[in-house]
C-alpha cells in the first residue's frame, strides 16, 4: 500500500511538473495596438515603434499593429478610428490633432496615446495637462510658444526682411490655439519691427492662392505654422517658397530634409520615444487618466546651407554655431 501510494504521489508530481512546463511554454499574450495617422504612410521621424522595441515590444512577437493612414484626408479619420474600435485593439496611438479627435469620438474606453498635438486642452481632448482624465494621455508639441522663436530666427537669417508672411491653416487649430498663435506672432512682429502678412489656406488646393497673396503683399520671408495639412504639403510648400525666392522657416525638420531653408521644431524622434513609454506603461496596467500629458523638452534648429546659397543668403556664423545641425 505504501509503495502504491508512493507511486501515485510520484505520478501526481510528474503530472504537475508536466502541466507547469506546458504552461511555461505558452506564449505571452500579444498586445494589439492601432496606429491612426493623418499621414499617407510611415515617417521615420514620427514613429513610436522604435521606442517600443527598446522597451521589449517587438512587432510579430509580442506586439501586433493595426495601421490606419488617412493620406491627408481628414474626412477619412472617423471611419478609420471606428474600424480600430471594432477590432478591439488594446490601445490607439494617434498622430495629429484631427486623428486624436477622431479616436476620442470613437471610444471613451480604449486607451489613447496622442502625439503631434499642439493644444490638447484647447482642442477639447483633455481637461488639463496635469490631470487629463478619461482615456487619453500622451505628448503635446507646445506649438503656440514657438511662433515667436521662429520669427526671431528667420529675421536673423534674412535681416533685410521688413514684411514676413505667416502661412497657416486656421481650420486645423482649436479656437484658443489659433488666437494664441496669432497674438504671439503679432507681438513678436512688433518686437522685431516687421509687418506680418497672414496667408490663410484651409486646403492644399489653396496653396497657389496663398503664395499669390504673398507676392501681392511683397513679403520678404515666410514662417510656416505647424498644422497637419501644411505638414502633409511640406514638399510643395518648400518648392513654392523656392520658386518665389522666399527664405522660409518651418515647424518640422522634415521640411529642411525636403530642401527647405531652416526649421525650429520639437525633436520628433525623441518625442515619439517618450510616447512609447506611455504605451508601455498602459499595456502594463497604468491608467491614462493618471499619466500627465508631457510637453517636449528637446528642440532642434536646423539650417540648410544649400538652400541659403540658392537664395543668395549668407547665414551668420553665430547662427550656424547655435544650430543643432547644418546641412551642407
Amino acid at each position: 500500500m505504501a509503495v502504491a501510494r508512493c507511486i501515485r504521489g510520484i505520478g501526481f508530481v510528474v503530472l504537475l511538473l508536466s502541466c507547469l512546463a506546458v504552461e511555461a511554454q505558452q506564449p505571452a499574450k500579444t498586445a494589439r495596438i492601432g496606429l491612426l495617422s493623418l499621414s499617407a504612410g510611415p515617417n521615420p521621424n514620427m514613429d513610436v515603434l522604435p521606442g517600443l522595441r527598446e522597451l521589449g515590444w517587438i512587432e510579430g512577437k509580442n506586439l501586433s499593429v493595426e495601421y490606419r493612414w488617412a493620406a491627408g484626408e481628414q474626412d477619412r479619420l472617423p471611419g478609420l478610428a471606428a474600424d480600430l474600435v471594432r477590432r478591439n485593439v488594446d490601445l490607439i496611438v494617434t498622430s495629429s490633432t484631427p486623428a486624436a479627435l477622431a479616436a476620442k469620438h470613437a471610444t471613451p474606453k480604449i486607451p489613447i496615446v496622442i502625439t503631434f498635438v499642439a493644444d490638447p486642452v484647447g482642442s477639447g481632448l483633455v481637461a488639463s495637462l496635469a490631470r487629463p482624465g478619461g482615456n487619453i494621455t500622451g505628448m503635446t508639441t507646445l506649438t503656440p510658444e514657438l511662433v515667436a522663436k521662429r520669427l526671431e530666427l528667420i529675421k536673423q537669417i534674412a535681416p533685410r526682411a521688413k514684411r514676413i508672411a505667416v502661412l497657416w491653416d486656421p481650420g486645423g487649430l482649436a479656437e484658443g490655439t489659433r488666437r494664441s498663435m496669432r497674438e504671439q506672432a503679432q507681438a513678436a512682429g512688433r518686437a522685431l519691427g516687421v509687418a506680418l502678412h497672414f496667408a490663410e489656406v484651409r486646403r492644399r488646393a489653396d496653396l497657389q492662392q496663398g503664395f499669390a497673396s504673398m507676392a501681392e503683399a511683397r513679403v520678404d520671408a515666410l514662417v510656416v505654422m505647424p498644422t497637419p495639412m501644411l505638414f502633409e504639403a511640406r514638399s510643395e510648400i518648400v518648392s513654392r517658397a523656392a520658386k518665389h525666392g522666399l527664405p522660409a522657416i518651418y515647424a518640422w525638420r522634415d521640411a529642411v530634409d525636403a530642401g527647405g531653408l531652416a526649421s525650429y521644431a520639437t525633436n520628433f524622434p525623441a518625442m515619439y520615444r517618450r510616447a512609447a513609454g506611455y504605451v508601455d506603461k498602459i499595456l502594463k496596467g497604468a491608467k491614462p487618466a493618471e499619466l500627465p500629458i508631457e510637453q517636449p523638452t528637446q528642440f532642434e534648429f536646423v539650417i540648410n546651407l544649400k538652400a541659403a546659397k540658392a537664395l543668395g543668403l549668407s547665414v551668420p556664423d553665430s547662427l550656424l554655431q547655435r544650430a543643432d545641425e547644418v546641412l551642407r
